[in-house]
């Protein structure tokens, strides 16, 4: 093809970077394709007007453990200036052993973050208001996670917790050696203390309210 004077040539390029960096330990991070983005706007977990937008956040593919001990591969979408930084995170909670049930997009829950967690998901962006906030949550800007939430609930002020699957896990303790038991997160735990290392808050450390399972940079 000719491309005569004042003509622009447009090359859209998607890259992606796999990082193996511990035995048995795989990840992939992407741009958000065409076919995420979809996903994504079909399920609701992005829409314009979201405070960011699809340019600013990355797909990732990340192995972990379930709670049959087996391997899998989940994905989560989070902010492209911590996407490298969550796949090392990850990597550390493969390391150690520490299990996830499922982890998936919200997108597939038609982005509601009720169902998400009655599905035990872990999962990372989501286009919402924070709970009980007009305010945009951090979910909305790629930079909060939140793990195995059944085992970890959040719990209001006045001690409500919404999901009954998650009112055994009240007493925040270890009590068996059931992969659903290594889930809890505690504050002295290795899980809490990998987040923390990166610099990410723990929902569990807040005063009040307390969301076990909520992890925010």
């Amino acid at each position: 093809m000719r491309y005569n004077k004042g003509m622009v040539k447009i090359v859209y390029i998607f890259i992606t970077v796999t990082v193996v960096t511990f035995a048995g330990f795989e990840s992939h991070i992407t741009e958000i394709t065409p076919r995420i983005k979809q996903r994504m706007v079909q399920g609701n977990s992005w829409r314009k007007g979201c405070p960011v937008g699809l340019k600013d956040l990355h797909y990732l593919r990340i192995k972990y453990i379930n709670f049959n001990g087996e391997e899998q591969m989940g994905e989560i979408v989070v902010h492209k200036e911590v996407s490298a930084e969550v796949t090392k995170v990850f990597e550390t909670l493969y390391k150690i052993g520490y299990p996830i049930k499922k982890m998936r997009l919200v997108s597939d829950y038609k982005g509601s973050d009720w169902q998400s967690i009655e599905s035990d998901n872990t999962s990372a962006f989501n286009c919402r208001k924070a709970t009980g906030s007009k305010k945009w949550s951090k979910h909305s800007y790629g930079k909060a996670i939140d793990i195995n939430p059944i085992e970890n609930p959040y719990i209001s002020r006045k001690g409500y917790i919404s999901h009954k699957a998650s009112v055994p896990y009240r007493k925040r303790v270890h009590q068996n050696s059931t992969y659903a038991d290594k889930a809890v997160l505690l504050k002295d735990d290795k899980a809490v203390q990998i987040f923390k290392k990166y610099g990410w808050q723990w929902g569990g450390d807040w005063s009040g309210v307390k969301d076990y399972q909520h992890f925010s940079k």
